[in-house]
């Protein structure tokens, strides 16, 4: 038996047709906003281009929000962020997907952000949620870009999903 589990971009697409918005596309300004940090310490290395925060940490860009008790950046030649890793308990990101569908947030021990790609992996006790949307394993991968979700269980368990009831499914009452 698997004890990993995948959640394909088409299963996705399929409970979005269903009125259960769980894709995403990042509001597309904050890839051109200044990112911001704050932290109780920082330490920078000219040589290697790797930037370490800790203690309280926000890194901020647009709508995105990552928090953690620790950020380590490895910066590319030009300095720019080319990824963060972010550890905490819990280590938390935050974005408007859209303005319709408002906030996507995660939360886990560990979160991998590749700048380049717009990848989130989130490990240690992942939890996604997106417009009532939920999903929870020991890893999930979020694509800031195309708003796709892979989540995988580990350890004997498994990928749990809750999502919210359709607003065309629900019912007024019984009579009786």
């Amino acid at each position: 038996m698997r004890t990993s589990h995948l959640i394909s971009a088409q299963f996705l697409l399929f409970v979005a047709g269903m009125g259960m918005a769980l894709s995403a596309h990042a509001l597309p300004s904050d890839a051109s906003q200044p990112i911001r940090l704050l932290a109780d310490k920082a330490t920078y290395s000219e040589r290697t281009g790797v930037t370490s925060y800790s203690g309280n940490v926000i890194i901020e860009q647009g709508t995105l929000k990552i928090t953690a008790d620790n950020i380590t950046l490895n910066l590319d030649d030009k300095r720019s962020i080319n990824t963060a890793l972010a550890t905490g308990r819990p280590a938390t990101m935050q974005q408007v997907v859209t303005q319709e569908k408002g906030l996507a947030k995660g939360q886990a021990n560990k979160i991998d952000y590749n700048a380049v790609t717009g990848i989130i992996t989130l490990t240690g006790n992942a939890k996604l949620t997106q417009a009532g949307a939920s999903f929870s394993g020991n890893t999930i991968r979020y694509s800031l870009k195309l708003g796709d979700v892979e989540a995988n269980a580990g350890g004997g368990r498994r990928v749990e999903l809750v999502f919210p009831p359709s607003e065309s499914n629900s019912q007024t009452g019984v009579r009786p």
